[in-house]
């Protein structure tokens, strides 16, 4: 077997199943929905969750927000804003202020559909009284930099802004609302994915349809049946990496070495604290390069982390895939500048693949022989 090609299969198979395209479908076919009178799709897996939407309901009026270069096969007749992400740009006031726009003025009676997922919090945003967007950036920029978990970031950003946290949907005139979110959050909380921008007030003049349709559990569930299909057992299938890199390294680390043959697999979203004027590489990369130190000199374990959206902060690349003779001491170095990615491409170890249509945080799936 070889065990770089299994494990990209086994994260493509996660991948698909959480797609946005495939997560909307089996939704709207489990339940179906009235008519809706406008579709909301925002995040980087928008377009995906737009196209399944839009194949049920194609005279339904369409916006789609999402990031750069993540719109590619929309609808011809969806308005599109494509924005910056993570931290976010004149685009992205842009797209908050249309989407506010568009909630508002729709009638009374109407139905609205909106399909959230990951990285509406950058994508989108129309900021509080007071705050631009030079304002926001440094804010971004400091909670990016802090290590601040995902809870705590949309903590922030609801302060700073007058669509998050149930806020746009408290403009909403009509009569219902249906959101369909993809969870990148733990828990799978509505009011955390985007910032709570799919989220309502507890008590609403209108009804409120709120479902998850993808998450980090069932990549993880589609990565073990894939596993065991080929015949290989799975030892570990666990949603535990919200901590440091630095802290969750040394541990994932001792479960492989220590544990049984087979597929390991974990979920969830790291964080990382950034030095100034870092390198280049996101939280995957520098999690693969500490785990590649983990498991130095090993000739029987190859781990692979990326993020489930294909990118991994504001690089082209997933993640990568690492192995115990990767390692050499001037990966030390490479740390401690945050450069994993320079490093890592290097040696050819960056996992790319492109948009992916979907976003449930992050995956590690090692394989141990």
């Amino acid at each position: 077997m070889q065990t770089k090609h299994f494990l990209k299969a086994l994260f493509q198979t996660g991948v698909a199943a959480v797609r946005g395209d495939a997560a909307v479908a089996k939704a709207l076919e489990r339940t179906p929905i009235q008519t809706p009178h406008q579709i909301i799709a925002v995040g980087k897996a928008a377009t995906a969750m737009a196209l399944a939407a839009h194949a049920r309901f194609p005279d339904t009026p369409l916006l789609i927000v999402t990031k750069y270069d993540h719109a590619d096969g929309a609808p011809a007749s969806a308005e599109v804003i494509e924005a910056a992400h993570p931290v976010l740009d004149d685009n992205s006031l842009r797209a908050g202020a249309r989407i506010g726009e568009v909630v508002r003025t729709m009638g009374k009676g109407s139905h609205l559909l909106l399909l959230v997922s990951g990285g509406a919090s950058a994508l989108a945003e129309d900021p509080s009284e007071g705050l631009d967007l030079a304002g926001l950036k440094e804010r971004a920029e400091q909670l990016l930099a802090s290590g601040a978990d995902i809870h705590a970031m949309n903590s922030a950003r609801k302060q700073m802004s007058r669509i998050k946290g149930g806020k746009l949907l408290a403009g909403f005139k009509g009569a219902q609302v249906t959101t369909l979110a993809i969870s990148d959050v733990e828990g799978d909380s509505l009011a955390v994915i985007g910032s709570g921008i799919g989220d309502a007030a507890a008590e609403v003049p209108f009804a409120f349809s709120p479902q998850i349709v993808a998450s980090n559990a069932i990549a993880r569930a589609a990565v073990a049946d894939a596993s065991r299909t080929q015949g290989v057992p799975v030892q570990t299938n666990d949603e535990t990496l919200y901590d440091d890199i630095h802290t969750l390294a040394p541990r994932l680390g001792a479960i492989l070495r220590d544990g049984a043959p087979g597929v390991h697999v974990f979920g969830g979203e790291p964080t990382v604290v950034l030095p100034e004027n870092p390198g280049r590489g996101g939280r995957n990369q520098a999690l693969a390069l500490l785990l590649a130190r983990e498991i130095a000199g090993r000739n029987d374990i190859r781990i692979l982390v990326a993020g489930t959206d294909g990118t991994d902060g504001p690089t082209d690349a997933a993640g990568a895939i690492v192995d115990g003779q990767i390692w050499d001491a001037s990966g030390e170095e490479a740390l401690a500048r945050a450069d994993a990615g320079t490093w890592l491409e290097a040696r050819g170890a960056l996992l790319k693949t492109g948009p992916t249509g979907t976003n449930v945080m992050d995956l590690v799936i090692a394989l141990k022989s």
